[in-house]
């Protein structure tokens, strides 16, 4: 399925600045940050647990760098691993998404601390509700419907279209890979990869694949298929230029 719309000028200078979370709204959530190191997350909880939030990221960060330090192929391979079952579980999900997206374990990174540190403050907080957004990879359990917005650098579609998600579809991640936007490698060039998956790890590992197989808007046909491949995954969304490309069970609404 593809679309195009009229020019529209974003900002593309508001990934960096991270500006785009001003847009953020979520009824009945309060918003605050926490950052260490290069991890940089906002999160949206019914109340603010920022120390127990920069405990689990201090946790999962330290488990991932000692796992590399012991294993550095793991922060420099392109391609899958074999499974370590002796690796903490978080690591263990980023082996997983990796093999399943055909990605080296590091594409997972950003939505596996997104849900690691959001289900972990579900857990000691008993908290219902949440959002954890890392560089543009959320991880979201939400008990209404919530709407998704596509920020795709400087393409006429960016900010102009969003992902519907229903309640019942949560806890669900919803991941974003970029080659004109932010500071990821991508061997593609769309402008953005959107993924929906039960795993965040998945969505983000997915959503680095079917980047890399878009290079020009003639290729997201083929991307798309390659993505209907990959077991786990819900729903893909590619934006190049003016041109947008969508699979599986997505509700796309203008915004």
């Amino acid at each position: 399925m593809t679309a195009k719309q009229k020019k529209h000028k974003p900002d593309p200078g508001s990934y960096r600045k991270r500006t785009y979370r001003r847009l953020v709204g979520a009824e009945g959530l309060v918003a605050f940050e926490v950052r260490l190191r290069e991890t940089d997350l906002q999160i949206l909880a019914p109340e603010d647990v920022t120390a127990t939030a920069l405990d689990l990221v201090r946790l999962y960060r330290n488990q991932l760098e000692n796992y590399i330090a012991q294993t550095p192929l793991f922060l420099t391979t392109l391609s899958p691993l074999p499974l370590d079952r002796l690796a903490p579980a978080l690591v263990q999900e980023m082996f997983q998404a990796a093999s399943a997206a055909g990605v080296g374990p590091m594409a997972a990174v950003a939505g596996v601390i997104a849900e690691f540190v959001g289900r972990g403050l579900q857990e000691r907080h008993g908290l219902a509700e949440i959002i954890v957004e890392n560089g543009g990879d959320i991880y979201l359990h939400r008990q209404v419907d919530a709407t998704i917005a596509i920020f795709a650098g400087t393409s006429p579609l960016s900010n102009k279209v969003g992902i519907r998600l229903r309640a019942g579809q949560t806890p669900t991640g919803i991941c974003t890979s970029s080659a004109t936007v932010g500071h990821s490698l991508s061997l593609g060039r769309a402008d953005a990869v959107t993924v929906v998956a039960a795993s965040t790890a998945l969505a983000d590992a997915v959503a680095t694949r079917i980047g890399n197989e878009t290079r020009n808007d003639r290729d997201i046909d083929r991307a798309l298929a390659v993505a209907a491949t990959i077991p786990g995954v819900d729903g893909v969304l590619i934006v190049k230029g003016k041109t947008m490309g969508v699979w599986g069970d997505l509700q796309l609404v203008g915004l």
